[in-house]
């Protein structure tokens, strides 16, 4: 007889992954990146667990966007709401790319694929960090370069 095994907190053995977002796709990367948040990678995956790992991605402001967006890169708008009444607020994707923070695109797309409104998504979305240049704080963690280029070219294939 089979039994379904779940995760314990004591079981979970965290890994960080490094990510160079130079010439990736905004909409690949981040469903790969939600995905090893969530730990959905893992075999011993468990949905009320924190079993993800830790991501850290560099350069994500040489991010690529395609489609409509790519050709000009006010194509791709993100809206948010004051509150108030006629607040509603907009702002393009080019602008947030040259903005002082241009990783906000990426952790934009991510959040928005990973359970945002719940303690677990949030305390799993705080495992991604984002950085606009090649220079990141995380070298005492010794993080393992992922190749993303390969693993999007593997789901291609299917």
């Amino acid at each position: 007889m089979f039994k379904t095994y779940s995760m314990k907190q004591a079981e979970v053995a965290k890994k960080w992954h490094l990510i160079d977002a130079d010439g990736l796709v905004l909409g690949r990367l981040a469903s790969i990146i939600s995905m090893m948040l969530r730990g959905k990678h893992n075999p011993a995956y468990t949905p009320s667990m924190d079993c993800g790992d830790n991501i850290v991605v560099i350069n994500a402001e040489k991010i690529i966007l395609t489609g409509h967006k790519s050709d000009r890169l006010d194509g791709k708008i993100y809206y948010r709401h004051t509150g108030h009444p006629g607040g509603i607020k907009e702002i393009t994707a080019g602008k947030v790319l040259e903005s002082k923070f241009p990783g906000r695109v990426l952790e934009l797309a991510v959040q928005r694929m990973m359970q945002r409104k719940s303690p677990l998504g949030r305390q799993q979305f705080k495992h991604l960090h984002v950085y606009a240049g090649n220079v990141h704080p995380h070298d005492a963690q010794q993080p393992q370069l992922l190749n993303v280029a390969a693993m999007n070219k593997k789901n291609s294939r299917k």
